[in-house]
């Protein structure tokens, strides 16, 4: 789980008679990532693709824009079906042409229906005029322009005009329209002229008769006419989409497959008469890859197993266990000549190996949020499982309610199981079960559901006999030693949390380099962390330090453990290792030292947790204090009016009432519950979302900048094999 699985370089070497056959066994095996040829032998170059490379892909190209203009996707698939190459020529030329057709018929229709609506817009103006159409242009001896402006502006504009011998305004409320006798000698554009500087904004008159309002409804009309048109072509494309969608989804499967076995020489380093292709396979799996070839090809292909990849001591990629077959650094030609490389290289390219995560199915989901970052390296360990392990348990410690815990199971098992297709949204649901269930659990361990302690005095003090729940959040002045107890916890997990980051490099280190880098660049580090907060949990600075740090978990603290705090001697000790921890950092690594005391402030981020608990703790009990009314007790204790709101000085179930926070909407009149239920609902659902957006978040930063900083860098390649998940087309 902490490492990917192990992968190794293998290379087919064969006669090139035999490299289509090659091509389609390893294509079968979906096992292959196979390595681009990098040029760096003499005598070899990249592949051609296979005659037929450039058609099927055009027909990809074909088929998925047809899938595009039909809106095509896999749940139109229908069963599977076996696609001929003749069935693929004919159906898709005949799928091609009815849908262009229709396509091109439907576009035109929209365009216009666009501008009709344009038409039908452009007419308000008019329709304020009030003026018949065709009386707004065609004369001989007047201009006419209609628009905006000011109408003494106009006029004025008209008159000053020496041009203009007559002149008539008509306006409506927004819009006017200005006839103009011109001179005989004047210009075609003399009213145009004479507005301009009048600050009159012209409109198109529209070449039509009648009212504005006649206008609009022929328009709208036509409009009508278009729109059923456009039904009418959409109709026949559904139905086309109907008939067509799971041909072109099986051609396009077929295509892929296709286009990826023609090009597949690409990637191969070839001579005239052999080639040699290399890639990357699960160790695992060599065996049966080397079976499968032997069986389909026989003895005119070998293949070999280079490097099975690993760690190194001083640094490098990967270490190559398996010498190379042939000539020590020689690739054998398949044709029984010899291709020398460039330096002697083995393989065309040392790149990285893919990764893949290597997790069981509970922690698979986490591996989403390892992937935000970043797909983990080959080299490093893979933090999934810590996710698994911490994420769900920080969200729930701090959301800890029993209802809001059932309603996060219940959104990820929807998320879960109705996202097949979608494997994110799949793992996310799968996260959002664990969050849930962690978040139930704790609920239980609260005594709360919604933030009501019911399960407290039902439970934990009705069946099991305790006098409350086994934990208590810390809000009420009776209990407020559990929220500085929270505050300790949260440091505690800090410290555990970070030690895992830091142990983590430490191997990492150990693996990749050597023993000193690991003491010096991991070691250290872990002197220092460990070293000062022993100091700070000892005697040493018991007076100076907080009290609740050394009664939490004493014999009389909310977690009676038994612990005090270490001795004068122990804390000392820790003094020294967290000095030794400073010195080995500076020797290691000098330009470090200077955030020496990240090990304090980076633990002391933690306490985030129990500010978030107190924080959704107190949202949810405000909610419920404007629904229910809350009291005190004599005892310092808040309690929810549940069966009504008692007085001051009253004995009610046990307790004296000294005081009443709030009376509780439910106590009134019906317009105060009213209002009280929307609080109650709107107030839940609110705390619930901001679970996520706070818990949440919270608990995802601790992980990515206090945890994975320690050790993680990420950068890993994606496991793509040559290959294909057929899921409309089958071979049988």
């Amino acid at each position: 789980m902490l490492r990917p699985e192990q992968m190794s370089k293998v290379s087919v070497t064969g006669s090139k008679r035999v490299m289509d056959p090659v091509v389609e066994t390893v294509h079968d095996l979906n096992l292959l990532h196979v390595t681009e040829y990098d040029n760096s032998w003499d005598g070899f170059s990249p592949g051609d693709p296979v005659e037929g490379a450039e058609s099927a892909s055009d027909k990809l190209v074909t088929v998925r824009s047809l899938e595009s203009i039909l809106d095509v996707d896999e749940e139109d698939a229908g069963p599977t079906r076996i696609v001929t190459d003749d069935a693929l020529e004919a159906e898709l030329e005949e799928i091609r042409t009815e849908v262009n057709e229709l396509d091109d018929e439907r576009q035109r229709l929209r365009q216009q229906l666009r501008d009709l609506e344009e038409r039908i817009g452009t007419m308000e103006p008019f329709e304020d005029l009030g003026i018949d159409l065709d009386l707004l242009s065609g004369y001989d001896t007047i201009d006419v322009a209609v628009g905006y402006g000011k109408r003494d502006v106009v006029e004025r504009a008209v008159v000053d005009a020496d041009d203009l011998v007559d002149y008539e305004i008509y306006s409506g409320d927004q819009t006017m329209a200005v006839f103009a006798r011109p001179t005989d000698d004047a210009d075609d554009s003399a009213l145009t002229d004479a507005l301009v500087s009048a600050d009159f904004t012209s409109l198109e008159v529209p070449d039509a008769e009648g009212s504005p309002e006649e206008y609009v409804r022929e328009l709208e009309h036509e409009k009508q006419q278009v729109r059923s048109e456009l039904e009418s072509v959409e109709d026949k494309l559904e139905n086309t989409k109907l008939d067509a969608a799971g041909f072109l989804l099986a051609a396009e499967e077929k295509l892929s497959i296709d286009v990826q076995k023609t090009e597949a020489p690409l990637s191969f380093a070839t001579t005239e008469n052999a080639f040699i292709a290399e890639g990357w396979i699960p160790s695992a799996r060599f065996t049966e890859f080397k079976s499968a070839l032997k069986e389909d090809i026989g003895e005119h292909v070998q293949v070999e197993e280079l490097e099975r990849a690993t760690f190194s001591k001083d640094g490098t990629d990967h270490v190559r266990e398996q010498p190379a077959g042939g000539n020590g650094g020689t690739p054998a030609a398949a044709d029984g000549g010899e291709a020398r490389a460039d330096g002697g290289a083995v393989v065309m390219d040392d790149d990285d190996p893919p990764t893949i995560q290597d997790n069981p199915g509970a922690v698979k989901p986490f591996e989403v949020l390892v992937q935000a970052v970043s797909r983990p390296s080959y080299y490093e360990f893979d933090p999934t499982v810590i996710l698994f392990l911490t994420f769900p348990a920080f969200f729930g410690f701090m959301i800890g309610d029993l209802g809001y815990g059932l309603i996060y199971t219940a959104i990820g098992y929807f998320l879960y199981t109705s996202f097949d297709d979608r494997p994110a949204f799949k793992s996310m649901g799968g996260i959002t079960i664990a969050a849930g269930l962690f978040t139930t659990l704790f609920g239980i361990l609260y005594g709360e559901i919604f933030g009501l302690h019911l399960i407290a005095s039902y439970f934990w003090e009705g069946v099991v006999g305790l006098s409350h729940a086994p934990i208590e959040k810390g809000l009420s002045p009776a209990t407020s030693e559990w929220a500085l107890g929270w505050l300790v916890v949260s440091v505690v997990l800090g410290i555990i949390h970070l030690n895992i980051g830091w142990i983590f490099d430490f191997f990492e280190n150990l693996e990749l380099h050597d023993a000193k880098h690991a003491v010096y660049e991991s070691g250290s580090w872990l002197l220092m962390l460990n070293g000062l907060w022993v100091l700070i949990f000892s005697d040493v600075i018991s007076g100076t330090a907080p009290e609740f740090l050394y009664t939490t978990f004493s014999a009389e603290g909310v977690l009676p453990l038994g612990f005090a705090g270490f001795s004068a001697t122990v804390g000392w000790v820790g003094f020294g290792v967290f000095v030794l921890g400073v010195v080995l950092l500076a020797i290691g690594e000098p330009i470090e030292v200077v955030e020496f005391l990240n090990v304090l402030v980076n633990v002391l981020s933690y306490t985030r947790i129990a500010a978030v608990l107190l924080a959704k703790a107190g949202m949810a009990f405000t909610v419920n204090l404007l629904f229910f009314g809350v009291y005190v007790d004599s005892k310092g204790g808040w309690h929810f009016g549940l069966g009504g709101m008692p007085q001051v000085g009253e004995m009610y179930h046990g307790y004296e009432v000294v005081d009443v926070l709030f009376g509780g909407l439910v106590h009134g009149g019906a317009a105060t519950v009213l209002v009280g239920l929307l609080v109650l609902v709107i107030g839940h659902l609110l705390v619930l979302a901001l679970g996520v957006t706070s818990a949440g978040l919270q608990a995802v930063r601790l992980e990515y900048v206090e945890f994975f900083n320690k050790f993680y860098e990420g950068g890993g390649r994606d496991y793509e094999p040559f290959g294909y998940d057929r899921k409309f087309t089958t071979e049988d």
